[in-house]
């Protein structure tokens, strides 16, 4: 019996419900503890990817490239120079040309209409390593390390402070509304998502009993949290917005008293990296250079903190990414999760 996750793309989460997200949050604790008993699992013996990179990237790439080899696929790393999407060739005539030889795409870039446009024309699954939109592999390594923590998922208070109308912001806010987590958005007024995707989100939260808090009120935003989850102050392509999104954000920062006012001692703190939370790249020395900042978006004491689990999270990036391609190439007996 073939899965019905067999031949079916990775898009954005809106595309999966609450019970087939959790079968791939639980797949991928399954293989995750394969890997660390030294089980092989190869269900994708034979098979070639695509990973199709117009953006830089350092945990997606490496979270695809050794899930595929742990399965025994044949990983194939193509960069922005490499494809050339409607320069010398159209999106489409390109899409076909890798569905006829790969049996599955990875994209990470900007358009979120490309990686659908891929899907729709390749043939074969395609696998949305991250768009300015939605990054749905992030999600699965958050919420599986949430539920590593917790034991469970549904009823967890997430609160996520910052740049709220990013992908990730975005992403989360679904996400958890799909599988009945409490999401706050912390974030300043100009920064909170977009009406299409908080309507998105009630949507989903109406059906799965999630709460769902959008407010520029920090005290308000982490009381009572489960987990405080931040991200850079400015995305890829954003960083000549700095000096603003510093001004707009410090009060968001994760530091030692945020964490005080969650009123948890069971709070953890989750960041999907990298992270600004030193001076040890050129990146953030040129920031202290402008700002004066040594710090931005978490504090250093907070990032080294046994509360913070980001290095557990981004593996699990790799455990998630694993489940998704082995789900839906490796022909697995997964009982219908609906």
């Amino acid at each position: 019996m073939n899965s019905h996750f067999q031949g079916k793309s990775f898009l954005k989460e809106i595309d999966y419900t609450k019970a087939e997200l959790e079968t791939l949050i639980d797949l991928a604790a399954h293989l995750k503890s394969l890997k660390q008993q030294n089980i092989p699992h190869q269900y994708l013996a034979g098979k070639n990817i695509a990973l199709l990179f117009e953006k830089t990237s350092t945990r997606t790439r490496s979270a695809f490239t050794v899930a595929a080899n742990d399965l025994g696929a044949h990983p194939e790393f193509l960069g922005h120079n490499d494809i050339q999407f409607g320069k010398k060739e159209s999106l489409q005539d390109t899409a076909k040309v890798l569905g006829s030889m790969y049996d599955g795409i990875e994209y990470r870039g900007f358009s979120q209409k490309i990686v659908e446009e891929l899907a729709s024309t390749s043939g074969v699954p395609v696998w949305n390593g991250l768009t300015d939109e939605w990054h749905p592999t992030q999600m699965l390594a958050d919420f599986l390390t949430i539920k590593e923590h917790f034991g469970h998922l549904s009823g967890i208070t997430l609160a996520y402070l910052g740049d709220g109308r990013n992908n990730v912001a975005h992403s989360l806010l679904v996400t958890g509304a799909i599988l009945g987590v409490n999401v706050h958005i912390v974030a300043p007024k100009s920064l909170q998502p977009t009406d299409d995707v908080q309507h998105l989100a009630k949507q989903k939260a109406a059906v799965s009993g999630s709460k769902i808090t959008i407010t520029d009120d920090v005290d308000l935003g982490v009381s009572g949290a489960d987990v405080l989850y931040t991200d850079v102050w400015a995305s890829m392509g954003e960083e000549d917005q700095f000096a603003q999104r510093i001004e707009l954000l410090l009060p968001y920062q994760i530091n030692h008293e945020l964490v005080v006012k969650t009123h948890n001692d069971q709070v953890i703190v989750l960041h999907d990296l990298p992270a600004f939370h030193d001076v040890q790249t050129t990146m953030a020395q040129d920031i202290y250079d402008k700002y004066g900042l040594t710090e931005m978006e978490i504090t250093d004491d907070v990032f080294n903190a046994p509360y913070a689990h980001q290095f557990q999270q981004a593996e699990n990036r790799l455990h998630t990414i694993k489940a998704v391609l082995a789900a839906t190439l490796g022909n697995l007996y997964l009982p219908n999760p609906n």
